[in-house]
């Protein structure tokens, strides 16, 4: 059940005909936007099992993912399709840094947890994403309700996404649903 989630600019509540559909529009509604073609990601070994099934899900809708090591290896491990990506602090390219600074991602995925070992390359990614304006997810389960959603509304395309108001909702509901009058504001 998604809420209303507070932030130091305001708040956020939307409808929609289900609960992914409420989702992105509530994303959307935060100046977030969704992914053209390239999603990074770095998701600590411990979260790999749960992010495998998003991962796959999102290269089958087009995108292409760009992992740093360990997270390559373990999508590759799964089959998944990746290019490979170094850390921040590495002077290699292709870099993480270099990445963003280019704004190749729509989308950065950085899924740490407290065992992670990476601390500085994980700062560097979220730093850097936000520096430079590119949408950040760091929560699993967030992710898993994104990916989800980009599957069930379409390739890229946000198919489906009507945007009505709460006074839509109140006249296309059934007055036996209505928690109120018909002549009562609610």
């Amino acid at each position: 059940v998604l809420g209303v989630e507070m932030s130091s600019t305001g708040e956020v509540a939307c409808f929609g005909a289900n609960a992914k559909e409420a989702f992105l529009k509530a994303l959307l509604s935060t100046t977030f936007k969704m992914p053209k073609k390239n999603i990074l990601c770095s998701v600590e070994a411990s979260l790999m099992p749960q992010f495998v099934h998003c991962a796959h899900d999102l290269v089958q809708q087009g995108y292409t993912l760009h992992a740093t090591k360990k997270t390559y290896d373990a999508l590759r491990d799964n089959r998944v399709q990746c290019e490979l990506v170094e850390y921040p602090t590495s002077d290699a390219e292709p870099n993480v840094k270099t990445l963003i600074a280019n704004k190749v991602p729509g989308l950065v995925i950085n899924l740490p947890t407290p065992f992670s070992t990476m601390t500085e390359d994980n700062y560097l990614m979220r730093r850097n994403a936000v520096d430079f304006g590119i949408p950040l997810l760091t929560n699993m389960n967030i992710i898993q309700i994104f990916t989800d959603a980009a599957v069930a509304h379409g390739n890229h395309e946000l198919i489906g996404l009507r945007p009505d108001s709460l006074f839509d909702y109140y006249a296309n509901e059934d007055e036996s649903e209505a928690w109120t009058g018909p002549n009562e504001f609610h």
